[in-house]
């Protein structure tokens, strides 16, 4: 089967708007429809909390006629447009939908950031990890989602094998980010982010990038926008991931970033497994 997963900052202004951004950005859509997965997980949707418009689902449904749409966005009290995260299916997967509020801090668990799909052999699960924010004014609740999201993964593996995906906001090693000196205070590079990610891989997970390349050096997954030379001269870092329960690792065949062109941001990530 195959998987992709991607952190595209903005769906609603991908599918209409035809800034020059907006026409990268479907470029890359385009790529990933050309894979053919059998399940895309998309993060970052910032959709309202009704979904798309008329207008979007056709653009959406012209790039991917072949899929079925679940989503989840942001509802109050947490911030309207804001996080959200969508999953397409190939029609004729038998699944489940569910939308797991896992027990987080604060207006988590209401940002739209996790859909977890039942299969018959398998959970998947896709999210869009709370960034610690600037001046690091979110990192205690961020902790406590880290422990929340490894207990709920945990709980789905002691049933079935998973696969998670999406965007963690966290550069797990020191190989995994191009600066790794100056970034130790940074949000997605604190010890304590570090450490939250390192306890969900011991529950019996594995970093599949790092199971199929061991540690190749500079690939990374994230590029900063503000940063205009960040993707020129791959300063980036690797916070996004595809993860499998440890026992159905060795049937993953590829785990790579996909090439997203001249757009910075997030690329996204395909696996296989046989």
């Amino acid at each position: 089967m195959k998987f992709i997963s991607w952190n595209i900052d903005s769906l609603n202004a991908a599918l209409t708007s035809d800034s020059p951004r907006a026409l990268l950005t479907r470029d890359v859509l385009t790529k990933i429809a050309s894979e053919n997965a059998d399940i895309i997980a998309i993060q970052e949707t910032k959709l309202p909390e009704a979904g798309m418009n008329a207008k979007q689902e056709a653009a959406l449904s012209a790039l991917f006629p072949d899929y079925e749409v679940v989503f989840v966005s942001s509802c109050p009290p947490a911030r309207k447009g804001y996080a959200g995260t969508m999953a397409l299916v190939k029609k004729g997967l038998a699944f489940k939908a569910d939308f797991p509020k896992i027990g987080a801090p604060g207006t988590m668990d209401l940002e739209g950031r996790t859909i977890t799909l039942e299969l018959p052999e398998f959970y998947f699960n896709l999210v869009y990890t709370p960034n610690a924010g600037d001046g690091l004014k979110r990192l205690s609740d961020r902790q406590i989602w880290d422990a929340k999201y490894a207990e709920y993964l945990k709980s789905l593996d002691a049933a079935k094998p998973v696969i998670a995906c999406g965007d963690y906001n966290v550069a797990h090693e020191e190989i995994d980010l191009a600066n790794p000196d100056t970034n130790h205070m940074s949000a997605g590079f604190t010890d304590e982010e570090r450490e939250g990610f390192s306890n969900l891989l011991a529950k019996g997970f594995t970093d599949t990038f790092r199971h199929i390349h061991g540690n190749i050096p500079s690939v990374y997954s994230w590029w900063a926008q503000r940063v205009r030379t960040s993707k020129a001269n791959n300063t980036g870092w690797r916070i996004d991931y595809f993860l499998t329960s440890d026992r159905i690792a060795d049937r993953v065949t590829r785990s790579e970033m996909m090439d997203s062109g001249a757009r910075a941001d997030h690329a996204p990530l395909l696996l296989e497994l046989c």
